[in-house]
Parts: C-alpha cells; sequence; structure tokens
C-alpha cells in the first residue's frame, strides 16, 4: 500500500531530524545555513503545519543527503497534502476525527481493544444511531444522519481493493451489552458475518480472565508499511490521545498481543456471538 499524505508528512519529519543530527547541527545552525529560522526547521520536523520544498530540498544539500535520499525526500514534500473522501464531510465530524480518518486510511492494519462498545469499522447503521440517542450531547437529526452517513463509508476500508487487515479483541461485556434489544440481535450477526471475512479476526475476551492490567481502557494501534510510524490512539468523552513515542507504542503492542492471547480463538468467539444472538 502507497504511503498517504499525513503517513508522508512523518516520515518527511522523521527523516529530516535524523539527517540534521548525523550531520550534528542544532536546529538553530541548521536554520542559518538556509535561510529558515529554528521554529519552522522544527515544524518540519515536528510534522506540524505546510512544508515547501525547496526548503526541503535546501536542508537535504546542507546535511549532506545523498541525490537519491535528497529526491526521495523533495517528493515526500511536494506530495503531503491531505486528501481524504471525508473532506466533504468535514463540518459535520469532529476536528478530532479528522486525522483518525487520515491515519486509518493510510494503515495496513488496525489492532483495536474495546471494552464498552462496538468499534466503529464493525458497527450496523442501527447500532450506530442507537449509541448517538443516548448521546448526552444531542444532535440535530440531519446532522445525525451525515455522522452516520460517514461512519458507514469509513467502513468501506475493509472491503477495498487492498483491504486494511482489522484485528480486534473485544472484552465480554460488549457483546453482552451489544446495543438496546431491538438492535443488538442484527448487530451480534454482523458481527458473525464480519468475523468470516478473511482481513478481519475477532476475538473475545471471556469474563472468567479476570482483572487484567492491559484491560484498562480501550485502545487502538494504527499499524503503517513503516513499524516506527505506528501510532496508538485513544479517546474519551472530550479528548483524542495520539500516542507515538517508541516506547509507548511497544507496550500497547505488547499489551494487545498478551490480550489476543487470553481472548478465545476466532472460531470460538464466533461460536459465543452466535450462542448469543439465538438466546434473543
Amino acid at each position: 500500500m502507497a504511503a498517504g499524505p499525513t503517513t508522508r508528512r512523518r516520515q518527511l519529519g522523521a527523516n529530516l531530524r535524523r539527517l540534521r543530527k548525523q550531520k550534528g547541527l542544532s536546529l538553530e545552525e541548521a536554520g542559518e545555513l538556509v535561510g529558515l529560522s529554528k521554529a519552522t526547521v522544527s515544524r518540519y520536523e515536528t510534522k506540524e503545519g505546510s512544508i515547501k520544498w525547496a526548503f526541503v530540498d535546501a536542508l537535504c544539500r546542507a546535511y549532506g543527503a545523498s541525490d537519491e535520499e535528497r529526491s526521495h525526500l523533495v517528493d515526500l514534500a511536494k506530495n503531503a497534502r491531505t486528501e481524504g473522501w471525508w473532506q466533504s464531510y468535514l463540518e459535520a465530524i469532529p476536528s478530532r476525527m479528522n486525522l483518525l480518518l487520515t491515519l486509518e486510511n493510510e494503515s495496513v492494519r488496525e489492532d483495536h481493544f474495546s471494552t464498552v462498545y462496538v468499534p466503529g469499522l464493525l458497527q450496523t447503521r442501527r447500532y450506530a444511531e442507537a449509541l448517538h440517542r443516548t448521546d448526552l450531547a444531542a444532535l440535530p437529526e440531519e446532522q445525525l444522519q451525515t455522522n452516520l452517513d460517514v461512519r458507514m463509508k469509513r467502513q468501506e476500508i475493509l472491503s477495498r481493493p487492498d483491504p486494511m487487515e482489522l484485528r480486534v479483541v473485544l472484552d465480554e461485556s460488549v457483546v453482552r451489552r451489544a446495543g438496546p434489544p431491538d438492535a443488538r440481535r442484527e448487530q451480534l450477526a454482523h458481527l458473525i458475518d464480519c468475523a468470516r471475512q478473511p482481513n478481519i479476526d475477532l476475538r473475545i475476551l471471556p469474563f472468567d480472565e479476570g482483572h487484567l492490567s492491559s484491560a484498562m481502557s480501550t485502545f487502538l494501534i494504527l499499524v503503517g508499511a513503516d513499524p516506527s510510524l505506528d501510532v496508538v490512539y485513544q479517546e474519551s468523552l472530550t479528548v483524542s490521545l495520539y500516542l507515538e513515542k517508541d516506547a509507548e507504542v511497544e507496550q500497547y503492542r505488547r499489551a494487545f498481543a498478551d490480550l489476543q492471547q487470553r481472548a478465545l480463538e476466532p472460531d470460538a468467539s464466533m461460536t459465543m456471538l452466535d450462542k448469543l444472538r439465538r438466546e434473543l
């Protein structure tokens, strides 16, 4: 899968920072060599704001990058513009969702652990609508329906020609709750159908596993073709948190691997889902 705009921007920043440090230059010294401020050089490295490819070219020359590497980084700079199917919905969706949708669209895999609700990528429209209608911050009907349209459109990432791989561990409480009764049976049936897809690994973490230190909260790991660019995403009622430091991401990788090992195997998980569906 080709790198998307946000991934390209992150790759560019990481490589410019690496080249500068290899040259033994401070941010201020690097800026003086090419006529940029310390703040601008820092912004180029920290993936914030717009960039100009000519300055990237100048920095690469100042750092002594090879012609091949300079050409590669200039190409990243020229193509580091964010475009995506959700751009036409930006007025209707929370601003904090923009980065998540961008990173998700550029990921090759998503590892998701949930303790509260079915992940958005696996929700039925009725289940998603039920969640929205129980939200304390009720939305106008038109905006609610637009949000649901975005949620359903987002799921196409799992069925596109190069589908993203999805690995999910759901706490048993999620599938036992699974929304109001009228939407629950449909949602459980949908989870079974999703679990049959070759790019989806769905597992249930049963109650009898007891307390797990890694199961304290919902999180997802957005996995890119380059592991150094993986991102952990967590969301609360009002805040979205993105973690990208290597040590932080690695801790969540280990936590997810532990949860997968403790969860029921996919076939056993589907059996549980079907049993719950039949009981309704």
